[in-house]
């Protein structure tokens, strides 16, 4: 099931909820509907891994257990907020967030996956309990015309 509420306007923040789960292609249309085109498959990747990332690692895939993601455009940055229902994560302080060569072999994939998140957003967050995820994409300022000559 899915529950959605409010489309973000101005500083208003729009929801979606829905029960773990690792069908995300209606939730994913649903956050880039008001994204450029440009930008669409570069954030639908890293809204993926996020969404994969909450729904597998945090909810543990049980249907019981939801995962809320709100989201907004605020001065020219887009923000989602993924939450799951978890026991938390802990996010390595890891000063080189691009090398996996830390973890071992069964977690590399799952350290890659954090990697591609810091590589496509400008923000990325954790909570303290790592229950709640904070992105943000920077969008381009739009060229001012000039009234000078």
């Amino acid at each position: 099931m899915i529950t959605i509420s409010l489309r973000p306007v101005g500083r208003y923040w729009g929801t979606i909820s829905f029960a773990s789960t690792l069908y995300l292609c209606p939730i994913l249309d649903l956050l880039l509907a008001e994204i450029p085109a440009k930008l669409q498959a570069e954030l639908r990747l890293g809204l993926q891994e996020a969404l994969v990332n909450a729904a597998k690692h945090g909810n543990n895939l049980d249907p019981s257990k939801t995962v809320l993601v709100r989201f907004s455009l605020i001065d020219n940055q887009y923000w989602w907020i993924i939450s799951d229902q978890g026991s938390g994560f802990t996010p390595s302080s890891s000063s080189n967030e691009e090398s996996t060569d830390y973890l071992p072999p069964d977690e590399a994939e799952s350290g890659r996956g954090l990697c591609l998140l810091h590589q496509i957003f400008d923000q990325v967050e954790w909570n303290r309990k790592g229950t709640e995820l904070r992105l943000c994409k920077q969008m381009e300022n739009r060229r001012r015309l000039s009234l000078r000559r």
